[in-house]
């Protein structure tokens, strides 16, 4: 375990702001909106904002917290390690997906590592363990092909393992809505639950589902359709040519903040319109920020072409709780057939990235879940 601390070099932040002052517009049709992609008009005052922005704060902000790097499977792992000031805490092991990272746990490691601080319950606490997910952020570089959600899992399983903890719970949403739920059935014996939240996948409907569904459920169904219909574009891409598309993502700033804003503007909370309306403009650019230091649009988008068959699927796993957030497209008698659900709850504000626009109802949700099973 190698102490890890986050240390851009000056260079490169002059060459970050050199790149935004250069950019060369795509034209745009008149009047169009977001159905074609992000406009060009917001994407200017999105840059001239990045252009303000102070990567050097928030690169204090994550460096508060003690990092390390490790080696398994031949592959460095690079990850948070907060321990809470209870003795007794919990271990659990967060996982971000894709375009996330570990800056989006940033709002809720404090109240899960040291609840009675925030107004909560001491025995609630958790010693939190938060990998940057193979080929993201700084699990840098990705040194071999085959980092699907499984191996991901088993590098998990090794990591807690090292850090001694044979006890421990799993939480995760996008990516981690996936890998959670594998480190419970690969690992059953240590771990004790897992808590899920942000999972995209189309649900899997059965004969007779459709009779059953309440009318919320067919509303979520509907809005799965659509984003399956108009959506999925960037999925595509970055699962059969992830080379080919890294490399405008690569050379260009402007373009891989445009890569991730569309999923922040498509995947928050539909009650919200613009991005920066759900989530904290400056967190957005943070997130965009680390994509760009480490150089990570191929890597991170080669675990889409890793699971591009059925993910492993070692059956029910551990008690597992769910919390749907607006836009997740879950439903209750889909998910059954593949978890050991014992906890659900359904929320109206907040959406994909639940850390980051509704922090309070994720903490609340994977504290309930929790005390189940402790």
């Amino acid at each position: 375990m190698i102490p890890f601390s986050i240390e851009v070099p000056d260079a490169e932040l002059d060459d970050l702001r050199e790149r935004l002052r250069r950019v060369r517009w795509p034209r745009q049709l008149p009047g169009d909106g977001w159905d074609r992609g992000v406009p060009v008009d917001y994407l200017r005052g999105v840059v001239d904002r990045w252009l303000a922005y102070d990567w050097r704060v928030w690169e204090a902000r994550l460096n508060k917290y003690p990092q390390f790097t490790t080696r398994i499977d031949e592959q460095t792992i690079h990850f948070l390690h907060v321990r809470s000031p209870e003795v007794d805490a919990l271990p659990l092991i967060l996982t971000h997906g894709w375009p996330g990272s570990i800056a989006e746990f940033l709002p809720i490691l404090g109240p899960l590592t040291d609840p009675a601080a925030y107004g909560g319950d001491a025995r609630d606490a958790f010693h939190v363990v938060a990998p940057s997910v193979p080929g993201h952020g700084f699990s840098v570089p990705l040194e071999s092909a085959g980092w699907n959600h499984g191996r991901i899992a088993r590098a998990w399983v090794e990591l807690m393992s090292r850090l001694g903890y044979q006890r421990y719970g799993a939480q995760g949403g996008d990516t981690g809505s996936v890998v959670s739920p594998l480190l419970g059935q690969i690992d059953p014996a240590h771990v004790i639950g897992v808590h899920i939240n942000g999972g995209l996948a189309y649900p899997a409907i059965e004969p007779g589902d459709l009779e059953q569904l309440t009318d919320l459920e067919r509303g979520r169904l509907q809005a799965a359709e659509r984003l399956r219909a108009v959506g999925t574009g960037y999925a595509e891409l970055q699962a059969t040519r992830p080379q080919t598309v890294s490399y405008g993502l690569s050379d260009s700033p402007v373009g891989q903040l445009a890569w991730i804003l569309e999923k922040f503007w498509e995947w928050t909370d539909p009650a919200h319109g613009l991005p920066e309306d759900a989530v904290e403009l400056d967190h957005l650019l943070t997130d965009a920020s680390i994509y760009w230091f480490t150089n990570t649009s191929a890597s991170s988008a080669n675990l889409y072409y890793e699971n591009r068959t059925t993910a492993d699927d070692l059956g029910p796993g551990v008690p597992t709780g769910v919390a749907v957030f607006p836009t997740d497209p879950a439903i209750r008698r889909v998910l059954d057939r593949r978890h050991r659900i014992v906890h659900w709850s359904e929320f109206t504000r907040g959406g994909h990235f639940a850390a980051l626009e509704a922090p309070d109802l994720l903490v609340d949700d994977i504290r309930a879940f929790f005390r189940l099973v402790r």
